[in-house]
Order: C-alpha cells, then structure tokens, then sequence
C-alpha cells in the first residue's frame, strides 16, 4: 500500500513522500522514504513515543544527498500496535533490518534519536553487512547517564494521559527557551496503546542493562558519529565522552539544545550529521 505523506524538498522541487506499509512476518510496519532512488540509503530512527514524523524538518536537508527512510517502530506512529509481540531492542531492530530488505538496500548509515539510538546499535550487531556507519543523536550511553525523572503519565493506570500529562511528559524532550512542542508529536502519543508505551520504555532500559552502549559498538567497529543536544534534560551530556571508548568515534555537543536537536534546531543537526554520512555512505549498485 502506498500513499503521500507531505512533500520533501530536493534541489528546490517538491516531491511527494513515499508512504508504505510492510506486512513482516510478525505485524505491520509503516515506512518513509524521500530523496532520489539511486543515492546513498540513510536510515531514520525515531525514540520512544514518537514515530517517522520526529524527523519531518530534517528530511529536506538530508535528500540532497540520500535516499532517506523512516520507519514507525512496532508499537508507534502507522505501525501495528499488537498486545501480544515483542517490543525488546533487538526484535524491533530485526524488523528495521527486514524492512530495508523488503525495499532493496544492502546497505545503509543508520541514524538513532534517543531509544532510536539503541535499535540503531542492535541492528549493527545483528546485520553488521548491512549497516556501514552509526550516528546516534542524544542516546545515553548507559543508565548511569539517566537524569530525567519518571514522568506521571508512565504510572497512568488509564490511557491516554491527560494534555497536561502529555505536554510534563514531552517538556523535558526540549530545553530551547521559547519552543512550542509540535501538536502532532503529541498526537504520536495518544495514538499509542498503554501496553506499547510502557514496554517500549522497559525494553530500551533492559538492553541498556545488559550492556552499555559504548562496550557494544567497540565491538562493533563501526564508524560512529554521537551528537549530543548540551543542555539535554533527560541524559546527562557529560556522558556523551563515554562513547570516546569506541575507537575513532567523534563527538559534538550542540549548545544550547535539548533532547531534541533534530526538532530544535534542524539545520545546525544535520550540517553535523551530513558531514559524517557522506563520507561513510554506499551508493545503490
């Protein structure tokens, strides 16, 4: 199934978003792609509570140059909501990597915000063939880095939360003076099922328990880029030099952002970003 998703932007022409849905072996899976069909595959992936939609104001700035997909994780956004799947890190990342599959890429730079972050390093671990590079933009490293306290609307014994609950939930996703937290990331919320929400939230602190990040993609090899919003609210940014362990990793802070530079300050995040990925992209065949 395909429909339009909005319009991106690539050498000043509008094009509209491919939108699809995949029916994996365990449920379905909603994906974005933009940008032209032969450049490097960039794969976006959003954080807990959230969806595709978290990278909207990047995507024009990133399809100059990649073919960038977006997926709604199991449990988030246009993507299945089962109550009886498995939510942990690795099953969504199989399915991020079944996806890219399904839609021909043998290779991809990945890109994590957040939880997203996690995925995005269970995926390298798992298919490490199919993922040439990381950036992982305000991941925590471990759960020692976990400064944001538990928000109410994670102990609501009903569902949906409350606006109020929300916007004391979403407010420490941002720290720039002035920003108004866009009304659909909150609708992204609301869509979710109180079982997907708290397992999604459990499953990104189980993998982190077993293993802290750094330790993982050490391992891995991989290029690594971590960006990291200075004055993030829900990890502290100090830790962001614990991913200097990983040999040849490079690390920027942004100051002045939050949890949130893709949505804060899109062009500064992706001047960044793009100038780690198109050194370390593969071009479609």
């Amino acid at each position: 199934m395909t429909d339009s998703d909005g319009e991106s932007y690539v050498n000043g022409t509008a094009e509209a978003t491919e939108s699809s849905t995949l029916s994996l072996d365990d449920n379905d899976i909603h994906v974005c792609q933009d940008g032209p069909r032969d450049a490097p595959a960039l794969l976006l992936i959003h954080g807990s509570a959230s969806s595709a939609r978290s990278w909207n104001p990047m995507v024009p700035l990133l399809t100059g140059s990649h073919r960038v997909i977006r997926i709604d994780l199991l449990g988030h956004g246009r993507s299945a909501k089962p109550a009886d799947r498995s939510y942990a890190i690795p099953d969504q990342a199989r399915r991020a990597g079944v996806a890219l599959d399904r839609l021909g890429f043998e290779h991809a730079v990945v890109v994590g915000h957040s939880s997203g972050g996690t995925v995005a390093t269970a995926l390298a671990e798992q298919r490490p063939e199919l993922v040439t590079a990381l950036a992982l933009v305000n991941t925590g490293p471990g759960l020692d880095a976990f400064i944001a306290p538990e928000s109410a609307a994670t102990g609501l014994s009903q569902w949906p939360p409350t606006d109020e609950q929300l916007r004391q939930f979403a407010s420490t996703g941002f720290s720039r003076a002035g920003y108004q937290i866009p009304e659909e990331l909150l609708d992204e919320v609301r869509a979710m099922t109180y079982h997907s929400f708290t397992t999604t939230m459990r499953a990104t602190r189980s993998y982190l328990e077993q293993r802290a990040l750094p330790d993982r993609l050490t391992v891995l090899g991989k290029p690594l880029l971590v960006i990291f919003g200075e004055d993030d609210r829900r990890w502290r940014s100090s830790s962001a030099s614990d991913y200097r362990a990983v040999p040849g990793a490079k690390v920027e802070l942004l100051p002045g952002l939050g949890h949130s530079p893709l949505l804060e300050d899109p062009p500064r995040t992706a001047t960044s970003l793009l100038a780690f990925t198109t050194i370390h992209a593969v071009r479609a065949d």
